[in-house]
């Protein structure tokens, strides 16, 4: 065991007078499971890389291990996997790579295919069981169930539950839950590190905001109380002044001015005081108002219907036999392990060319808002990005803003966001546009924790007519009135 101590840290990328960490101290320990959360473009991935020592930055940083950092670049895609295990960690032993991948549930003959063949699960999986060969290193795991599938994620948590020496970058409640026993959280003000998973962690922040919030509205009332007590205490203090003015014994006048006058300083210090106090509270409350959606009625209650339908891709069959409808009102989870075809039949269904056969009918003049998993097209400014979707550009900003943009991200280009911040673009868009149908391919990638809950806050009390994948397993419970299987 030793630890990881983090004084007066300061940062702020060339070019920017915003730090993203301004005298920041805390110390972590190198046998935690640490689940690390915050709002998309707070500083995450860059607090991992100052680890890394990949910036300057002012302040110390200081550990007896060193650390590596998950997911590893491939740069050729092409080579056997068990090549590139073999550059990632030379030397290693044979038994303990099986071993690993015996845990993550990998056939160890993925080891002699090409890495390109391989799903994406099993490439994070490969590339897991590699990290955790490495001896005397501390973890920094970023985002490593994006693209995971509801099984594979179950896999890879109760794999990592069963290690430590990691900081885990995670949005995913149900899977943060599952492998980790303290939370390091990037606060608005500050960061915070406290011990137990997201789900104790976000209890307590729920009762501070609570009390804060109590706490607020009792100094508000108190700040009222003593300035009318101060303005009536002056208005005495005026009034004594006055009889002065020919009065048989000024001396006692006076002192019963000066007594007059001392209580109004006393409220006055009193009443600053409980400003200064009023004053600390409410800093690290998340906002996040609620969002609108422009869900138009179509004119009859079935939307889609499959029937019997088998997608090609690539030369192979990705999904046969699969048959239902869509009609209005249903939040649809279309589920299925990676490779399964789903991402496909949202294609289909939004309208793009896909090979399939079977039976699908679509609905004449529905408008479908589609969001896809891609966020690498992305690029220009934000008023550009509106005109080119026809979408209303105050409205959007306004919906980015809810989504915790600052003003100066909309000087930015689009390229230079956030993974986080590029789907909530895609996001973003698709509620600016009116639409019968609203098809999301996996809009949770990235997306921070209080993010996905105003969307589900969202969905939940406009219930539009959706068909989504998504592996967060929570947000599937709590939305979906339905679910198809593949």
């Amino acid at each position: 065991m030793s630890f990881i101590q983090v004084s007066n840290l300061t940062f702020a990328y060339d070019g920017s007078y915003d730090n993203i960490f301004e005298n920041v101290s805390f110390h972590l320990d190198t046998d935690w499971k640490l689940g690390f959360t915050g709002r998309n473009g707070r500083g995450k991935t860059t607090f991992l890389r100052l680890l890394l020592r990949a910036y300057e930055y002012s302040g110390t940083i200081s550990a007896q291990v060193g650390f590596e950092y998950f997911p590893f670049e491939v740069e050729d895609k092409e080579q056997l996997t068990r090549d590139i295990i073999d550059q990632i960690i030379p030397d290693h032993p044979q038994w303990e790579l099986m071993r690993e991948l015996s845990l993550l549930k990998v056939s160890d003959d993925v080891l002699d295919r090409p890495f390109e063949t391989l799903s994406n699960g099993e490439q994070t999986k490969v590339l897991l069981a590699a990290l955790f060969l490495k001896e005397n290193r501390f973890l920094l795991i970023d985002e490593p169930t994006n693209h995971l599938d509801l099984h594979a994620r179950q896999v890879v948590g109760n794999y990592l539950r069963g290690k430590n020496g990691f900081i885990l970058v995670s949005h995913d409640r149900a899977f943060l839950d599952q492998c980790v026993d303290h939370i390091l959280s990037i606060n608005k003000t500050n960061i915070e590190v406290q011990k137990g998973n997201f789900s104790d962690w976000w209890e307590n922040k729920r009762r501070q905001d609570q009390y804060e919030f109590a706490e607020n509205e009792k100094l508000k009332r108190d700040i009222q109380r003593l300035t009318e007590a101060s303005r009536r205490t002056g208005q005495w203090s005026d009034a004594v002044e006055r009889t002065k003015i020919g009065a048989y014994d000024k001396g006692y006048v006076g002192h019963k001015a000066a007594k007059m006058m001392k209580r109004s300083k006393s409220i006055e210090r009193r009443q600053q005081h409980a400003i200064e106090e009023k004053s600390k509270l409410l800093k690290n409350i998340e906002s996040s108002e609620s969002l609108k959606i422009s869900q138009l009625i179509y004119h009859r209650q079935q939307l889609v219907e499959l029937d019997r339908v088998a997608i090609d891709y690539n030369g192979r069959t990705a999904c046969a036999d699969v048959s239902f409808t869509i009609e209005q009102g249903d939040r649809i989870a279309l589920a299925g392990p990676n490779g399964s075809g789903k991402s496909s039949i949202l294609k289909l269904i939004a309208g793009e060319e896909v090979s399939y056969t079977g039976a699908f009918r679509k609905g004449s003049q529905l408008k479908i808002s589609y969001v896809s998993q891609d966020t690498s097209h992305l690029e220009g400014s934000v008023t550009d990005y509106a005109r080119k979707h026809g979408i209303d550009e105050t409205l959007f900003r306004a919906i980015l803003r809810k989504f915790d943009f600052a003003r100066v991200q909309f000087e930015k280009d689009l390229s230079a966001f956030s993974g986080g911040q590029k789907k909530k673009v895609l996001i973003a868009r698709s509620l600016c546009e009116q639409a019968h149908l609203y098809i999301w391919d996996e809009p949770l990638n990235f997306i921070d924790v209080i993010s996905r809950m105003q969307i589900e806050e969202l969905l939940l009390e406009y219930a539009p007519t959706i068909l989504f994948v998504e592996h967060d397993k929570a947000f599937c419970e709590n939305i979906a009135t339905k679910y198809v299987e593949l």
